[in-house]
């Protein structure tokens, strides 16, 4: 039985939801997302609360109703308020700026890597070392955010490279053992 998908999903009033054919697409003031839900589960709304119910009992229907009710959710904040999410940039000369819709990244290789933004996710900087990564698709901007982070994740001896906001780094003791 799943507690995250029996929990409904508040609708701010200016967010809609309609559910054809097996995809619920959310409306909001930021844009719209559309996604297809997994067999056996439907959204029921009513007076601006969603619930995401099951058609057929089987033990996969209960398995997907708590992933299609935090897909829902992420749905609705997006839409509604936005989703963004910080990197850091660690280490010295070491720094990012936006040429139109590319990152620039210079990070220590003898090139600067440039990275081009897909539709729908916008990138600020603050302070040539803190990049911010808005839109309305939360599983777009994680995976903008990873591959970013990928270009050069943080190491463990210095803490050297792009690495999330809050994200602590184990580090581990050099070679003097210190």
């Amino acid at each position: 039985m799943s507690r995250i998908g029996k929990k409904p999903v508040q609708l701010p009033s200016e967010v809609t939801v309609e559910l054809k054919d097996g995809v619920v697409t959310v409306t909001g003031p930021k844009g719209s997302l559309a996604q297809k839900l997994p067999p056996d589960i439907s959204v029921v709304v009513e007076n601006s609360v969603a619930n995401v119910t099951i058609e057929r009992e089987s033990k996969r229907a209960r398995a997907f109703q708590g992933l299609a009710r935090s897909l829902l959710a992420n749905m609705v904040t997006g839409v509604s308020t936005g989703i963004s999410k910080g990197l850091e940039i660690i280490g010295i000369g070491y720094r990012a700026e936006i040429d139109g819709r590319v990152l620039v990244l210079n990070l220590g290789y003898s090139h600067p890597v440039r990275y081009q933004l897909p539709e729908g996710i916008t990138a600020e900087i603050e302070k040539n070392t803190l990049i911010t990564i808005r839109g309305i698709d939360k599983r777009l901007i994680g995976q903008v955010a990873a591959e970013i982070r990928r270009v050069r994740g943080a190491e463990p001896y210095k803490g050297k490279g792009i690495r999330y906001v809050g994200e602590q780094i184990k580090r581990k003791a050099g070679k003097s053992g210190k």
